[in-house]
């Protein structure tokens, strides 16, 4: 089933309780709207699944019923579950992309060596074992892509920010630098470092990846800190080519880059 047409679980569950919990207090629309200070049309919106809100409208309500945190929980799941639904959408067009152009603040998962990908996949508290090995078993699944009879010409800026945060075992880090100058040498792979001293550019503050399909068509999609969204509009997906193209221009060249990761590699040289 299309990620677009599975149902939101935690979303749904949200919406049902607002509004049962509204009508088993007794309260009309137009008196919540009086006790909460937040319009009633808004109101009729968030019980109607139209709008996820934010924060503070969760606590008011919380407030006004004596649900100790209920609706916040509930929030903070659907946030989740919205985050969770943009990347698989995500995932589903850079499995079918033929171009991909990536500027990252992070190593990207299409780079990354198993060791890399399992300290990184581990950092988030209280992941089990099973859990942990099918996260990674999930992200090398995506580097499949690469190895394609035709695999898509792939472009990705990497922030000099990202090679500066080595993993605590050296090997692990040794390791994951000496593959990112290998798959430098593929064919379709071109690999670019952005390093401090370019100065301040257009995408600070997150990771963008723009996609192109067979069909000519365009999708990016902006990544923060644990929040993601898949960007489809003709003119914005324009907007963020020109900010891409100003950071690419920015960047040391493919062969200057490479020279760049691979003293980094000898420098962390167990």
């Amino acid at each position: 089933m299309c990620v677009l047409e599975a149902q939101n679980l935690a979303r749904d569950l949200l919406f049902r309780e607002l509004r049962r919990l509204r009508e088993v207090s007794g309260r009309s629309l137009a008196e919540l709207a009086e006790e909460t200070n937040y319009d009633r049309t808004y109101l009729n919106r968030l019980e109607n699944g139209e709008r996820l809100s934010k924060r503070q409208v969760m606590e008011a309500l919380d407030r006004t019923y004596g649900t100790q945190g209920l609706l916040v929980g509930l929030w903070r799941l659907a946030h989740q579950d919205v985050f969770t639904d943009r990347f698989e959408l995500f995932m589903e067009y850079e499995a079918k992309a033929v171009i991909m152009h990536k500027y990252v603040v992070a190593l990207p998962g299409l780079l990354q060596t198993e060791a890399y990908a399992r300290v990184v996949l581990s950092s988030p508290p209280n992941v089990s074992a099973d859990v942990l090995a099918q996260r990674v078993a999930q992200r090398l699944a995506r580097q499949e892509v690469l190895r394609r009879a035709s695999p898509p010409d792939l472009r990705v800026i990497i922030d000099e920010s990202a090679l500066a945060r080595s993993t605590a075992d050296p090997d692990v880090w040794h390791g994951q630098l000496l593959h990112l100058v290998e798959i430098s040498a593929a064919p379709r792979v071109t690999v670019q470092v952005l390093p401090f001293a370019a100065g301040g550019h257009d995408l600070m503050g997150g990771s963008l990846s723009l996609l192109w399909m067979a069909d000519g068509r365009g999708v990016g999609y902006l990544e923060g800190c644990k929040a993601g969204g898949v960007v489809e509009d003709t003119e914005k997906f324009a907007e963020y080519r020109i900010s891409y193209d100003g950071v690419r221009d920015m960047a040391l060249s493919p062969r200057e880059s490479v020279a760049f990761i691979r003293g980094l590699a000898e420098r962390a040289a167990p």
